[in-house]
């Protein structure tokens, strides 16, 4: 199997953070790392010389670059230590101690207690994290016990037990940290509301807990107790300053497989994401050439079979993000919010990056492939009976109706044609009338190749709305040209697409390559117009000086400006400089000129 260029592979990788893995020629996995710019962090290991040789030999051995995508850099952190642990590459630290980050666990109890811990026990108790640092866990920690008094006692409190009396007030209650619910003086009812709020406040979910707190500090001020409104003014700043934790999974979720998919005209890319005890352990995308009209649920379907059966998978549950036929005994999950959703969000986003690396590796190693798939993309998106390998576009350009111009640009194959661009002086209009100068530049563009047997654009675009589309197609009628040439506005405001006959507009993806290519050829278009219209102002503002001399040609004035550079340094040189350049007969015309406008 023939292997892609290392180059080719890092330059097809996204400025986005994620964990990005190495390969050898066997496909045997050598180093997993993280990244908060994926296509910085990889090139950084090909671009310099490596002082350790450890590192030289790993980046010899590297033939293949494959990349996860997640939402931050502490996701791509959590994200990396899940990996590394499930496949201990040779270049990587071994994790033998198989610590793992901290969580904080609200355990399934009467009168929860909650607790930092770095076991996750199917208990039912609810973990929250992983969190990457542990002072962030000590933070949060600290905050719920400052906010709501919590035990940490691990006693049985069930109802038979306190009114037995089996227990006494302890030291935490006499010092305010426990409301003491081991005697029966604080309701479960009114514990569990406290569960509830610290639930919100480690989902990152603050907004009734600040709402609370600043009552409090307005009641304890209205009271003139300010040393309680302070001590509450001072978790109100903790809230406010606290940022909430970032999880890669959540650890509700078990053991899960997520299937995605994204697809264009000729190919499908499937991506799978493997869930194992609340961590991402595997990853990958499927490329399916397409033979058929096949459809995303049928190629996802035949993915999902292909992907259980190479990876020996068997979950009971896999997550999509409509609904699919499975072989019997997997249950099918279509999530449309929550942890679960943002799972299928997050295979999603990589399955398209996965196709983007593909096009743009199929853009420089076989252009034919990418120009052939625009091509048929556009086609289909603009509703053309033939691919649109030939287009024009055309642009007006005038300033309050003075050096009123046009400009049509060539593109072949969804390139720009440079040296196929032409410009035009309008002729038959007077002022500034956009909708009859479009008229006269399409009906002299057509005719002129009519009658020099040239070929036909296969799509003509209009810069305009229906005002300028509807101008065109006049002179393409007079020219017989109706059916024959494929012609469309394009309105700047909204990006809006005019057809012929047709009051209601095409409005294409923003993120669709057909509009992009549109937005090309109009950008194109302005930029040549604007350019050319800049140039016959500069033109005539630089030569009417001279022009108005009597006897004095083009020829002359051109020998004048490339000696002088302006005309205000022509009308300022003597006699003699001037002769010395055009001679003293015309000479002595410019120099009379100047001096009868001076008196």
């Amino acid at each position: 199997m023939a292997h892609i260029p290392i180059a080719l592979q890092i330059a097809t990788l996204p400025h986005a953070p994620g964990v990005y893995q190495y390969y050898d020629k066997q496909e045997k996995i050598l180093y997993i790392g993280k990244a908060k710019d994926l296509k910085k962090r990889v090139s950084s290991y090909f671009n310099k010389t490596h002082d350790n040789a450890r590192t030289r030999l790993l980046v010899q051995k590297i033939v293949t670059i494959k990349h996860i995508v997640v939402d931050t850099e502490t996701d791509a952190l959590l994200l990396e230590n899940n990996l590394i642990k499930k496949y201990q590459p040779r270049y990587n630290v071994l994790l033998k101690d198989d610590k793992s980050y901290p969580w904080i666990c609200i355990k399934n109890e009467r009168f929860p207690r909650v607790f930092m811990t770095r076991r996750l026990i199917k208990d039912g108790s609810e973990y929250f994290g992983p969190y990457t640092q542990m002072r962030t866990v000590q933070t949060l920690l600290e905050l719920i016990r400052g906010l709501y008094p919590m035990r940490n006692c691990n006693y049985d409190l069930s109802p038979e037990k306190i009114e037995a009396g089996k227990f006494k007030f302890c030291l935490e209650y006499h010092l305010g940290n426990c409301a003491g619910p081991c005697e029966g003086v604080f309701l479960a009812s009114e514990y569990q509301n406290n569960i509830d709020a610290i639930r919100q406040l480690l989902k990152g979910n603050f907004k009734e807990s600040l709402q609370t707190f600043k009552s409090q500090m307005n009641d304890h001020a209205a009271a003139l107790e300010f040393e309680s409104a302070q001590r509450i003014k001072e978790k109100i700043d903790i809230l406010q300053n606290y940022q909430a934790k970032s999880t890669v999974v959540s650890p509700k979720i078990v053991d899960t497989e997520v299937y995605t998919i994204r697809s264009d005209e000729d190919f499908a890319y499937v991506n799978f994401l493997q869930i194992s005890f609340g961590s991402i352990i595997r990853s990958h995308t499927l490329e399916l050439k397409k033979k058929l009209d096949e459809t995303d649920q049928e190629l996802l379907e035949l993915a999902i079979v292909e992907l259980r059966q190479r990876f020996s998978l068997n979950a009971a549950t896999i997550l999509v993000p409509f609904k699919v036929q499975t072989p019997e005994g997997i249950v099918v999950q279509i999530p449309k919010q929550g942890d679960k959703k943002q799972l299928i969000d997050l295979s999603l986003r990589n399955a398209k990056y996965y196709r983007l690396d593909r096009l743009k590796q199929a853009k420089i190693v076989d252009p034919d492939r990418h120009e052939k798939r625009i091509m048929a993309q556009m086609k289909a998106d603009l509703r053309l009976s033939v691919e649109p390998r030939h287009i024009e576009c055309f642009d007006n350009s005038n300033l309050q109706g003075t050096n009123p111009v046009a400009a049509c640009v060539v593109f072949k194959n969804g390139k720009p044609a440079k040296k196929e661009y032409r410009k035009f002086h309008i002729k038959t209009v007077e002022g500034p009338d956009d909708f009859a100068s479009m008229e006269e530049v399409v009906y002299r563009r057509y005719k002129r190749l009519l009658d020099e047997k040239q070929p036909l654009p296969d799509l003509v675009i209009v810069d305009g709305g229906k005002g300028q589309l509807s101008s065109a197609l006049k002179s393409i009628d007079q020219l017989e040209l109706r059916g024959k040439i494929a012609v469309i506005g394009i309105a700047k405001r909204l990006e809006e697409l005019f057809y012929p006959n047709d009051p209601i507009p095409l409005y294409l993806s923003k993120t669709s390559e057909t509009l992009k290519v549109i937005q090309q050829l109009r950008n194109e278009a302005h930029r040549f117009g604007i350019s050319f219209h800049r140039n016959q102002r500069s033109k005539g503002a630089l030569t009417s000086v001279l022009e108005d001399i009597p006897g004095i040609g083009e020829k002359t004035i051109v020998d004048l400006l490339t000696a002088f550079k302006s005309p205000s340094r022509v009308q300022k040189a003597s006699f003699s400089e001037i002769s010395a350049v055009i001679g003293a007969h015309r000479a002595q015309k410019i120099t009379a000129h100047f001096n009868a406008l001076k008196s």
